[in-house]
């Protein structure tokens, strides 16, 4: 009962603070020295791969010889307010993603978004909304978690498959396995139909990545399914990616974010920035792996593989 009740107390003081007190602009948080707060609390979305960063960004803080815990808080609603007061010092967060939810937090859900599949021009966007809010944005590493859409090895095989770009020319009936919200998203159907030329004859709804879309795409009910760079299991299905050669999605780099107040120091920043030189998003989906598939604890895929890359 214990992460339910955590919970639920730091909504309510999320929705207290975002209702009783000072603006951000009078908070002082643009302009208040980078904070060195020697316990840090870390923030994980509790899903596999939020986890593991979570874990890896704590042993790495420990190493540098600050005292840390981790919070699991599913909910952006809840941990972005969370951030902004210090509850939560750091969490890793997806460049593009988090550039268009602050930016829609700030100018409403119309707003036209700022993430792009350009990593420069969504780093700068992304720091332009943080830094009022008090947090700071780290530098992104090489890892990067986007959507990116898989067939069957061997019918990448038979037509000789590489790229989607491959997929257009090759002008194949395509049924997409993907969630509902497809046939509208400008990364999905409508994207590959105006910037790859794929013949996407039907979406079927079967979610983003789920076992059933793997398996109707293994079976050949469907040729392609929507999933994202750091899948663990396509190799299962016999599936594998096909490049997006003309960056169709957007940048959505792995980024540490921290509250500057509290966690902005330069040795925060050296400390996360370790893991920038090495972790991959081919690493990443192998660390996914031995937790989902293997049944690995996190803690222990995350120790691992900083002693392997000498970090720890």
């Amino acid at each position: 009962m214990r992460p339910r009740l955590l919970l639920a107390a730091l909504a309510l003081t999320a929705v207290t603070a975002c209702t009783t007190g000072p603006t951000l602009e009078k908070q002082g948080t643009v302009t208040a020295p980078p904070g060195d707060s020697k316990h840090l609390t870390i923030g994980s979305a509790g899903f596999t791969e939020s986890d593991l960063l979570a874990q890896m960004y704590a042993q790495l803080l420990a190493k540098a010889g600050y005292s840390t815990k981790i919070l699991s808080v599913t909910n952006r609603e809840i941990y972005e307010p969370a951030l902004e007061s210090g509850q939560i010092d750091v969490v890793a967060e997806y460049a593009a993603t988090f550039a268009d939810w602050l930016n829609a937090k700030a100018h409403g859900a119309d707003a036209k978004p700022v993430g792009s599949p350009d990593l420069n021009s969504t780093m700068t966007a992304l720091r332009a909304l943080a830094t009022p809010r008090g947090l700071t944005v780290l530098d992104p590493g090489r890892a990067v978690d986007q959507n990116a859409f898989a067939v069957a090895r061997s019918y990448a095989r038979e037509h000789r498959l590489k790229t989607l770009s491959d997929l257009g020319a090759a002008k194949l009936p395509v049924r997409l396995a993907a969630g509902d919200e497809c046939v509208q998203r400008p990364y999905c159907e409508p994207g590959l139909k105006k910037v790859y030329g794929i013949d996407v004859i039907a979406v079927d709804p079967k979610g983003v990545g789920t076992t059933p879309a793997k398996q109707a795409v293994q079976s050949g009910q469907d040729q392609m399914v929507l999933t994202t760079t750091t899948d663990a299991t396509l190799g299962q299905f016999g599936l594998v990616l096909l490049a997006d050669d003309k960056h169709l999605q957007n940048a959505d780099y792995i980024v540490p974010v921290v509250n500057r107040s509290r966690a902005g120091s330069a040795g925060v920043t050296s400390a996360l920035g370790r893991l920038n030189t090495v972790l991959t998003t081919a690493d990443l989906a192998s660390l996914n792996e031995q937790v989902d598939s293997w049944r690995r604890l996190p803690e222990d895929v995350a120790k691992n593989y900083l002693k392997s890359k000498h970090l720890i």
